[in-house]
């Protein structure tokens, strides 16, 4: 009878920490050894989710959200210290023999070494370059809110809020047969952008000035209760405008005054922690990120990561995307470990 084998050596690794609001610092740490049915992985590329996580360096998040806003594996409370963030491509280095040497996605806070039950992670389908792959959690999100609102064959979509999600969104709804697509941000240099994902683009304050309330669909992204404002105005008789911005602690007014009521609008939120109920009783978490992975094999896509930095920056990243300093030309920062 042979014995089973011994766990791998620990191994030595550095996190990112939100010590306190408004401050984060890279924290080393010591890894246990690896335990059977564990991957261990060395990280290759991660990226900021920037609405979340600055809400999290902030210390926006309100007291009755600190259990459901955890991350997978993250360590510590709100609103810190707390090991926070779920975007990591990584390779594994060791673990069961089908996983060694693959790349993979996994939902796991900044860290440059880690280890995970090895369903945890997803190899990354065959040609997909790992920097593009850290957009798979934006993109899970831009699923599951197209499944809590799907727009239909030939409807007319306006995007309100021309981030990262907000294209990504933008970007699936223009590829329903017929629809036509229009983000609408206040930069005006995201009009290329749209363009080369398939949708126009529009100023807030064209937008307004040229609605007819037609729109079948619109969706806000842009975590301004102004963007709201405006993706209300632009909703069509009985149309959904669904909500996809989280103010986190901050109280945004709404106006459901003037029309709101007479053109029967419905205001919809759409959350990624659970999958959109029209799908929830066939599909799990892991297959909804599966096809985020999917669809990344599209290379147009390469165009919304805008900027890139090593990880020994990352606080000083954390600090000019959530601090308020100028960080508006930055779609999807990407976190590179090597």
């Amino acid at each position: 009878m042979t014995s089973p084998p011994l766990p791998t050596s620990p191994a030595l690794a550095r996190a990112c920490w939100t010590v306190r609001p408004g401050h984060a610092e890279l924290r080393p740490e010591t890894l246990p050894p690896l335990a059977p049915g564990q991957v261990r992985v060395r990280s290759l590329f991660g990226a900021v989710s920037r609405g979340t996580e600055g809400l999290v360096w902030r210390g926006e998040v309100p007291t009755s959200e600190w259990q459901r806003m955890r991350a997978p594996f993250q360590a510590g409370d709100f609103p810190g210290p707390v090991k926070y963030g779920y975007i990591n491509v990584g390779r594994v280095e060791d673990g069961p023999a089908a996983l060694r040497g693959q790349e993979v996605f996994c939902l796991h806070p900044h860290q440059d070494v880690y280890q995970v039950p090895a369903d945890a992670v997803l190899p990354l389908p065959a040609g997909l370059p790992p920097q593009r792959a850290v957009l798979a959690a934006l993109l899970e999100t831009a699923i599951n809110a197209l499944w809590d609102a799907p727009p239909r064959v030939g409807d007319r979509v306006a995007v309100v809020g021309g981030g990262a999600l907000g294209l990504l969104v933008a970007w699936l709804a223009a590829r329903v047969p017929g629809c036509t697509v229009q983000v609408v941000d206040t930069q005006p240099a995201r009009a290329a952008i749209a363009a080369a994902l398939g949708a126009g683009f529009a100023l807030p304050q064209a937008a307004a000035a040229t609605a007819t309330g037609d729109a079948d669909l619109v969706v806000h992204t842009s975590g301004q209760a102004e963007g709201l404002a405006t993706a209300l105005q632009l909703a069509g008789q009985e149309a959904t405008v669904l909500e996809l911005s989280w103010y986190g602690s901050r109280a945004v007014p709404v106006p459901l005054g003037q029309a709101f009521h007479a053109r029967r609008l419905v205001l919809q939120s759409s959350q990624v922690g659970s999958v959109a109920a029209p799908q929830r009783p066939r599909w799990t978490h892991r297959r909804r990120l599966a096809l985020a992975l999917q669809l990344l094999a599209a290379p147009e896509l390469d165009v919304l990561v805008t900027h890139a930095a090593p990880f020994d920056a990352l606080p000083q990243v954390l600090a000019r995307l959530a601090g308020g300093g100028d960080a508006g030309d930055v779609l999807c920062h990407r976190i590179d470990y090597a």
